[in-house]
Order: structure tokens, then sequence, then C-alpha cells
């Protein structure tokens, strides 16, 4: 399958029955502002795009949400407990975004989005959901050009500052990415 836009990453999803289970079933929680997102795109556009017929095996599945009245981890917890009871054998991690700012010592973020924009790289800022009607919502803070092109750079805050350029080297460097995806291209911005 050619994947050129937007449009075609929503197909992608849509006619792979694991990934509309896994957002059907987080739909199900009725969580405030909440997306998939991260390397359960990522994986699936580079699996793809590298023409695998395998699924690489995720580490986890990125829930995440707004609700900015309860910031406590134990609540996080309860939702990825309530998902494993819906759909056992997925590893579920479930966060709220009011709180992941800092993470990376961050202003407070606005929404979900705006959580997946400070993602650090621009190939992992990518999130998706379900609409009522059972539509791929898709949301790229940062365009999709970079996962496209399997080119992973910083998002631009961290470009711009030195600290959190390191945080996104050290991410990069631990992923292993190049093993599992040799057509991707890591892009260092230290100076």
């Amino acid at each position: 399958m050619v994947i050129q836009t937007k449009e075609d990453i929503q197909t992608l999803i849509q006619e792979d029955k694991w990934m509309m289970e896994i957002l059907k079933t987080a739909r199900q929680l009725e969580l405030p502002d909440w997306w998939i997102c991260a390397g359960f795109l990522r994986s699936k556009i580079w699996d793809t795009l590298h023409e695998y017929i395998e699924r690489t095996p995720l580490a986890d599945i990125d829930v995440i949400y707004f609700d900015p009245n309860n910031k406590e981890e134990s609540e996080e917890k309860k939702w990825e407990d309530q998902l494993r009871c819906l759909l056992p054998n997925i590893p579920w991690s479930v966060k709220n975004q009011a709180r992941m700012h800092k993470l990376n010592n961050l202003p407070p973020y606005k929404s979900s989005v705006d959580g997946i924009a400070n993602f650090p790289e621009t190939v992992t800022a990518i999130g998706v959901k379900l609409d009522e009607q059972n539509k791929i919502v898709l949301v790229a803070p940062h365009g999709i050009d970079d996962i496209l092109q399997m080119s992973v750079n910083p998002v631009p805050r961290f470009a711009k500052n030195n600290d959190l350029l390191k945080i996104y080297e050290h991410r990069v460097q631990n992923k292993n990415w190049l093993t599992i995806w040799p057509n991707v291209r890591i892009v260092s911005h230290l100076m």
C-alpha cells in the first residue's frame, strides 16, 4: 500500500482489525480528550513502508487523555486495569496529559493534542481515535512528512533547547529503531 496522506493512514488503520479492536476498546472508557498515540501508529506505518507481513511487537499501547481535575497516577492505573479487563493480553499504558508535562520540565499542557505536540520526536507526535461513527480521527501536530519519510527529528520545542535535545538524543539511541526498520534515518541535532 502506498501511504502519502492522512487519509491513507486512516485507511491503513481502518483496514486493520486488531487496531480497530484496540481503538473501540479504548473508546469504551469515555476518557476526556482521549487518543491512542506514538508507537501504535508509527510502527504500523513503518511496518507497511518496509513491507513487513508480520506486525512488529509493541512494548505498550499508549492511551492518553486530559483531565486537569484528577492528576493522580493511581487514576491512570485504574483505567489500565479496566482496559485489561476489556481486552487482556494488550500492554496498555494510560497517561493523563494534565500531568505529563512534568516529565520534561515543560509548561502545563492545555490538552492531549498539546501533549502529543510535545512528544520528543515528530514521528511519535501522532495520535488517533474513533468518533461516534467509528471513523478514524487523526492528529499530527507536526505533520506526517517525517513519519512517511522515516526521518526521525526532534519536535521544534526540543530542537531549540539543548537540554530537551539531549532527551531526544537519548531516547532515539535507546529505541533500537534502526535494527527493526533499517530504512529509518535518525537525524542528530546536538551541537
